[in-house]
């Protein structure tokens, strides 16, 4: 049964906000403003969905928001630590905050948080050479930033919080949103996979699932304010509730939310092949508010290399549940995940993933060159491929791939496609942006009254990434 943060303790951090506020004002008084917070967030949609209860925690503490480096008297960096460039490229956004803070704003907080900190040689080159920062915490701490922030207001030293835990689960931290028709719903933290290459069962502990009742409570409160459309989060969905003392899964829960009265669509990730079957491609065919969308990572084509991921699902039982969740599922969209490089693979286990590209023809793909990651096992192996084989290997797979998603985008058009809008376009002000039921990006001119809205959008151009349209008559 996953451990919960009792009330006692959620009561106390509350208390942070008071005290938060009590030295927000007294700047206010002081500068004729409100302190201002900026908050960035790299990294996975639990990253999105924790820097979302960040601001809500910053929001209740008295805060203002702002979106310039130079402007913010606050900046939380929420960081990831999947790969190496992910690292490098925080630690080069710090070096930006150390010139401003030095120059310009001797008084800036300079806050990192999140996965990548959580790693203990990470942290300790913080302490030693990034003194700069005044707070750092994992993301078990999440909770506790109130308290963290109100003692590194009042420390001349960073304070550090990376407990080695297991976790938790901590309900009722406020939250401000991104989108108000549109929101993350977590339902399980943490991963118990291991597979070698991974660092996140390090940073994120083991896999805890919500009571279903704080879930439906969530969503239900969300369509009372608008909210239309959600996506369910956790490292491996597919795990919800085995370690609940009831008799519930992820198609179980599914089932639930498609009752929800205001909710018209559902999205989830991420699925693990190993624990993916036919309950929940059966409760995706016959939920009519849950989209035709499957993101499914693969990680690589070859058996052995599979194996060496400690995946523990060959490239046929793969490749079984997809044809299976195809089959089953009209229209169904297919996104996946791959990892080229990994230090066993061979040039021939290469090939054999982009034999298995053409074969599913998947709507797009996220890849990534292998990244070494300090206390996983892959990071003891050594590398077949040379690192230039691997950038080739790189382009060669995502020449294949942009060819596979521009042709799986020409078939939209002449469509018309039912269209939740999200906004305006951020490359074009005259257009708006949003998503098909199948998650693909459709631009179109419009009014921005249409925020948040369902409109009929006819399909009348495909590109390897988007597709373009115009109002249906």
């Amino acid at each position: 049964m996953a451990n919960y943060i009792n009330n006692e303790e959620m009561a106390r951090v509350s208390g942070f906000y008071e005290l938060l506020r009590e030295e927000n004002a007294a700047f206010e008084a002081e500068h004729g403003r409100r302190r201002r917070a900026l908050v960035e967030t790299h990294g996975c949609q639990q990253n999105e969905n924790d820097s979302e209860r960040i601001r809500g925690m910053l929001k209740e503490a008295g805060y203002d928001f702002c979106t310039e480096l130079e402007q913010a008297d606050l900046v939380v960096f929420n960081t990831c630590a999947v790969r190496e460039n992910a690292e490098d490229k925080i630690f080069g956004r710090i070096g930006i905050l150390k010139h401003i803070k030095e120059k310009e704003n001797p008084d800036m907080t300079i806050v990192l948080c999140g996965c990548m900190v959580q790693q203990e040689h990470i942290a300790e080159k913080i302490r030693k050479t990034h003194r700069q920062i005044d707070l750092v915490f994992g993301p078990h701490a999440l909770y506790r930033m109130p308290e963290l922030l109100y003692r590194s207001y009042n420390s001349r030293k960073t304070v550090i919080d990376i407990e080695n835990t297991d976790g938790a689960i901590a309900e009722d931290i406020p939250v401000m949103r991104d989108a108000a028709h549109k929101a993350w719903v977590s339902v399980m933290y943490g991963c118990n996979n291991f597979c070698t290459y991974c660092i996140v069962p390090y940073v994120r502990g083991r896999e805890r699932s919500r009571k279903k009742e704080c879930i439906l409570a969530e969503i239900k409160e969300l369509a009372a304010d608008g909210v239309t459309e959600i996506t369910l989060l956790g490292q491996n969905v597919n795990s919800y509730g085995k370690d609940l003392d009831e008799d519930i899964d992820f198609a179980d829960l599914i089932r639930m939310v498609n009752k929800v009265d205001g909710i018209e669509r559902i999205r989830f990730m991420t699925s693990h092949p190993k624990d993916f079957g036919e309950r929940l491609i059966d409760a995706m065919a016959e939920c009519e508010k849950v989209c035709p969308q499957l993101h499914l990572p693969f990680q690589a084509g070859s058996d052995k290399v599979l194996a060496d991921m400690n995946r523990r699902y060959t490239r046929a039982e793969y490749l079984e549940k997809l044809n299976k969740a195809k089959e089953r599922i009209e229209n169904l969209a297919i996104t996946t995940d791959i990892i080229v490089g990994f230090p066993t693979e061979r040039q021939e286990d290469f090939e054999e993933t982009l034999t298995l590209l053409k074969e599913a023809e998947f709507d797009m793909i996220f890849s990534f060159i292998y990244s070494k990651r300090v206390g996983t096992p892959a990071a003891e192996m050594e590398s077949v491929l040379s690192e230039e084989q691997k950038h080739k290997n790189f382009e060669r797979m995502l020449e294949l791939q942009n060819e596979i998603s521009r042709k799986k985008n020409e078939a939209y058009v002449g469509k018309v496609c039912r269209v939740l809008v999200d906004g305006e376009s951020k490359t074009d002000k005259d257009m708006l942006t949003g998503r098909t039921d199948t998650g693909k990006i459709v631009n179109f001119p419009g009014d921005s009254s249409l925020e948040g809205k369902y409109v009929e959008v006819e399909i009348t151009k495909a590109q390897t990434w988007s597709l373009y349209g115009k109002m249906a008559d």
